[in-house]
């Protein structure tokens, strides 16, 4: 009982990371403006994600712009797109392996190793796919961190890390833990001895030898 509980927090939580990561990769929060010079606007917000930017007015209405091309786009951000979506992907396999071998479905109730196997198997999947957007988010955290420190880069184009990038580290961690839990409720190895024999019991030796 106490292995299909854990089982069961470790899918959630794999759940609600893979969930999460969807959601970072969608939001536009990925970078915002800093505004960290002596020139100081405070008629808009600029945000910069991984598929358009976007500017708030003080008057709360937001324009977004969806980029125009994908090859006039950086290496590092096509990249970046490439880790979130590969992330995406793992976690929907993930979450169809690991249903498969949950305790508390009926499918291969027949065979409850390969069940276990199937959970364990789906604890891997999302593993990598949270170790996949964990690089993703601290590759571009990086990128952003690096262009603010630099001395050549104008402080009115300088950005600190947006929204979506904590999104994206709480639910690739929450991904990886959860998986991490599955791979728990692998099936211990048993080591199968055979059947002890019953030997008969020796005559109590008299010394003496019968012909």
């Amino acid at each position: 009982m106490a292995s299909g509980g854990l089982q069961l927090l470790g899918f959630v939580m794999a759940f609600l990371g893979w969930i999460g990561i969807i959601i970072s990769t969608a939001m536009p929060q990925w970078k915002m403006a800093s505004y960290a010079g002596d020139n100081i606007v405070t008629a808009q917000a600029l945000y910069e994600g991984l598929w358009m930017s976007c500017a708030m007015q003080s008057t709360g209405q937001i324009q977004c712009k969806v980029y125009d091309s994908l090859l006039k786009l950086e290496s590092s951000l096509q990249a970046t797109r490439a880790l979130m979506v590969a992330s995406i992907l793992l976690g929907l396999v993930g979450v169809f392996v690991a249903v498969t071998g949950m305790k508390c479905m009926k499918c291969m109730e027949d065979d409850q190793v390969k069940k276990m196997r199937m959970a364990v198997f789906g604890g891997v999947i999302f593993i990598i796919s949270g170790l996949a957007a964990l690089v993703a988010t601290s590759w571009y955290g990086n990128r952003v961190a690096r262009a603010f420190y630099d001395p050549f880069t104008p402080v009115n184009t300088r950005f600190e890390f947006g929204s979506a990038l904590f999104i994206g580290w709480a639910a690739a961690s929450l991904a990886i833990l959860g998986g991490s839990f599955l791979c728990c409720s692998c099936p211990r190895r048993e080591t199968s001895y055979p059947p002890t024999r019953g030997y008969p019991k020796n005559a109590s030796s008299t010394g003496k030898d019968y012909v």
